[in-house]
């Protein structure tokens, strides 16, 4: 590979970096070809793409963005892929989780290395079952508009059930009165 094709993987990387503000890298190291694809099929199928790529034009395309992604650098041995998403942090989580549990209990691969949400990282294996439970913006959004929402339809709640005990209450005194 010539630097002309190298700097151009960088380049290509580093903008896959500035467009997808979550990410997670991971260790893939044992994988067979076939257990590759079926990776990827899942995660092309819930909507995130993978990929791999040698650690040191990782390392470079890092250092290309304006945010400090050095902490990231002792998870970049062995056999790296990267998972991206758009839109939501927890997902790349998710299809992790789940694609273990589908490939059998005692597996554990691909090996969760570390994480980028929103240039927040997170390294090592404990953090992914943390991360898989995040809200995502959505989510966190419709909570809010429910906890907003909740007040007035307390209030609507219980203006018509008090309603209903006022005439409930007119209706027992007026029967006692015709008695």
């Amino acid at each position: 590979m010539t630097r002309d094709e190298k700097k151009e993987i960088i380049d290509g990387l580093t903008e896959k970096f500035r467009e997808n503000p979550f990410f997670y890298i991971t260790n893939a190291a044992g994988f067979s070809v076939a257990e590759v694809n079926a990776f990827r099929r899942t995660c092309f199928e819930r909507g995130v793409e993978y990929k791999v790529y040698k650690n040191t034009i990782i390392k470079k395309a890092l250092e290309n963005l304006d945010a400090d992604f050095s902490q990231l650098d002792d998870t970049l041995k062995g056999f790296s892929g990267i998972i991206f998403s758009k839109e939501t942090s927890n997902l790349p989580a998710k299809v992790l989780l789940d694609f273990r549990k589908k490939a059998g209990k005692k597996e554990t691969r691909p090996v969760f290395k570390g994480a980028s949400i929103d240039s927040d990282i997170f390294i090592g294996e404990a953090n992914l079952e943390m991360l898989s439970n995040l809200k995502s913006k959505q989510e966190l959004l419709g909570d809010l508009i429910g906890l907003l929402h909740s007040p007035a339809m307390n209030l609507i709640s219980a203006l018509q059930s008090g309603q209903s005990n006022i005439s409930g209450v007119l209706k027992a005194l007026e029967s006692r009165e015709e008695k």
